[in-house]
């Protein structure tokens, strides 16, 4: 399981975007998001790099926890 802290994720359409960015990198990837504590748990068979990459290019920074 990652963990990443994305700051600017803010509201649900934030949530779709990182799921839909995660899942371009891994379809059967398992996104849980809390808005409240501005992070996202994974679980993917994908790596940490691949995944933060994934979300940056997508427009959501995020540090691994």
């Amino acid at each position: 399981m990652l963990k990443f802290s994305v700051p600017d994720m803010s509201c649900g359409h934030c949530v779709g975007a990182i799921t839909k960015a995660v899942k371009e990198i891994d379809a059967t990837a398992k996104v849980d998001a809390d808005l409240d504590r501005q992070t996202v748990s994974i679980e993917t068979l994908a790596g940490a790099d691949k995944i933060a990459k994934a979300l940056d290019d997508a427009g959501y920074p995020a540090t691994i926890q």
